[in-house]
């Protein structure tokens, strides 16, 4: 099946233009979704807007953006009035600087998408533009009108193709300070050795099957027993008591080689 882009529209670097196509990295199309239902009847529950004011629902060509600029007072934008301040990122993303890859902080990466030449005459000029980042360690940095707003967007090459990140706002970004200033600066030098042992140990490559969803998994299962049992099942009243976790606490040094010695211990027996 060919797959669906999200965005086309062209890459431009100085002179350099070809057109691309984009379509998000990831995908949660596989997750368990859920439909509202009336638990007395069964029947699905249907979502509509309605004006607060005449309690009537509001058809889908009635419905505006409005800017609030008063209590109950609000300037409206419709989408015609939208696309007439649209910007020529909606449709190019041109490449205005390049930075060290490794100067991108990731928690200023938001969303990643995969972009790739549209045909068969850009692929050139994509390839000259992809291969040079590549060779200088360097990303892209444009901007890329999304969902009617303006993103700042990193390109990084990537195998045969480009990813590009949306990135998150400066002020999206919490300051890290207010959150680890209290913590030590200096770890117990005798402790980090053991630590890197165990680190050591437990290595291994990176595998996409070591992020899976138990709880997916788990929802799977219940709704295959669902499935069989010849009446829908009621929902088990109340909630089993869970334990407390006991608050013991524990001398560190104890704990790390009581886990590098259980580590090896486990390896020697496989």
């Amino acid at each position: 099946m060919a797959p669906r882009y999200y965005w086309k529209g062209y890459l431009k670097l100085s002179l350099v233009t070809c057109p691309v196509a984009m379509t998000p990295a990831t995908s949660e199309s596989e997750k368990i979704r859920f439909h509202t239902l009336n638990k007395d009847t069964g029947n699905r529950v249907v979502s509509q807007y309605i004006d607060s004011v005449t309690g009537k629902p509001v058809k889908d060509e009635n419905e505006a953006k409005g800017y609030a600029r008063g209590e109950n007072d609000y300037v409206i934008l419709t989408d015609d009035d939208l696309d007439r301040v649209a910007l020529d990122t909606v449709k190019t993303i041109d490449i205005e600087k390049f930075v060290p890859a490794e100067s991108i902080e990731w928690v200023y990466l938001e969303k990643p998408h995969y972009l790739m030449p549209d045909d068969a005459v850009g692929n050139e000029a994509f390839a000259v533009i992809r291969d040079a980042m590549k060779s200088d360690k360097v990303v892209g940095v444009s901007k890329l009108v999304m969902g009617r707003r303006e993103r700042a967007v990193i390109l990084e090459p990537r195998d045969e193709g480009i990813v590009l990140w949306s990135l998150r706002f400066g002020d999206e970004v919490r300051p890290e300070e207010s959150y680890f200033e209290d913590i030590e600066e200096a770890a117990d030098p005798d402790l980090v050795p053991l630590v890197q042992k165990l680190i050591k140990q437990k290595s291994a490559h990176w595998s996409p099957d070591m992020v899976s969803d138990p709880i997916q998994t788990s929802l799977l299962k219940l709704i295959d027993e669902k499935k069989k049992a010849l009446k829908p099942g009621k929902a088990a009243k109340g909630k089993a008591a869970e334990k407390a976790p006991k608050n013991n606490v524990v001398n560190i040094m104890d704990a790390l080689r009581k886990s590098v010695e259980a580590d090896l211990k486990g390896r020697k027996a496989g």
